[in-house]
């Protein structure tokens, strides 16, 4: 398996690195990511030293270069980590989530479509996504199923709820192997600052007032990051084409 993760420097992407290097089944890691203010190549460590893993800087939203890096490694499964996703950063900015997480899916999704052209020989591409496409759940409703239908309430979460349509569409229409998973909350070591458990550590230890979304009713539920990226191997290797 030459595997390639994107977003990789990143919180989530970063700890999926360290929990699946090592992994017998992985012959090559090859972690692209952008280095965006989000992205800390200090989060891998002593990584970068081990034979399996090689990194490139490419911004997904140069088509060019993301089909030169899948071609040139021989890329036969992704895990498509790289995402803008604070919402508050979408409600001020919006164009950079479309073009990162719609545009730059699109062309991650063509450089595969090209390098996988023939009879496919167990490729995969994982699509992580986001609980958020089905908006916000009402006080006491049931929990958000993978059958629930999208609402997305951000121009973030709007991007995201694209990006998986796109996917989904990919498979229907090209017999694309991929599957989506849809995660909530991740939470654990090397999160950045700007997330809301290391903001209220961070308020809480300097004796600040403690930040609210809203009236502060809202309710969220977690996952530690290395649960969530044992769960991203367990759907790469057994999830079903085309599942979400």
């Amino acid at each position: 398996m030459n595997l390639l993760i994107t977003g990789g420097c990143g919180f989530i992407g970063s700890n999926v690195i360290h929990h699946l290097i090592e992994r017998p089944e992985i012959t090559l890691l090859v972690n692209l990511d952008c280095l965006t203010y989000a992205a800390n190549p200090a989060n891998l460590g002593v990584l970068p030293a081990h034979p399996k893993y090689r990194f490139e800087r490419t911004d997904l939203r140069d088509r060019a270069a993301t089909a030169e890096v899948v071609a040139r490694h021989g890329i036969t499964h992704v895990l498509h980590l790289a995402a803008e996703s604070h919402v508050d950063r979408s409600i001020a900015a919006p164009e950079v989530f479309l073009q990162t997480n719609v545009l730059g899916t699109f062309h991650l999704l063509e450089a595969c479509r090209a390098a996988w052209a023939g009879p496919l020989g167990g490729q995969r591409f994982l699509h992580v996504s986001t609980d958020e496409v089905y908006g916000d759940l009402a006080p006491g409703a049931a929990a958000f199923t993978e059958n629930s239908p999208y609402a997305p309430s951000s121009p973030y979460s709007a991007s995201k709820a694209a990006a998986d349509q796109l996917v989904r569409a990919y498979h229907r229409t090209y017999e694309f192997p991929a599957v989506i998973t849809n995660c909530g909350n991740n939470f654990g070591p090397r999160q950045h600052a700007e997330k809301l458990i290391p903001v209220i550590i961070d308020r809480v230890l300097r004796r600040q007032p403690v930040p609210l979304y809203g009236d502060g009713q809202q309710v969220r539920d977690w996952i530690f990051v290395r649960d969530h990226a044992e769960a991203l191997w367990q759907v790469l290797t057994r999830g079903r084409s085309g599942e979400t």
